[in-house]
């Protein structure tokens, strides 16, 4: 998969407003209502990692969920990351 343009990050940046662009990746912090909500979101992240063979890393912070999103066989971002970005909205 090849790495994106920069105009085409913005333009998908656009579409996932809750994402935002930090150096080669993206990433946007959730919030739930406790710490095991937020456990129970990251076990969902870790079965569609799996499934799609697209791991993300992953912070936690009590009631906080990070996920930094990157492509790191193209070098940065691709499609890849916005489906999976998409994916995790829907989950959470």
């Amino acid at each position: 998969m090849d790495k994106m343009a920069p105009e085409a990050v913005e333009q998908k940046l656009e579409e996932y407003s809750e994402w935002s662009q930090s150096g080669d990746s993206i990433q946007r912090t959730f919030n739930f209502d406790d710490f095991v909500a937020a456990i129970a979101f990251v076990n969902k992240i870790a079965d569609l990692a799996e499934s799609q063979q697209h791991h993300p890393d992953i912070m936690i912070r009590y009631n906080k969920v990070t996920l930094t999103l990157s492509t790191h066989d193209a070098g940065g971002l691709t499609d890849k990351d916005f489906e999976f970005a998409g994916a995790a909205d829907q989950l959470a």
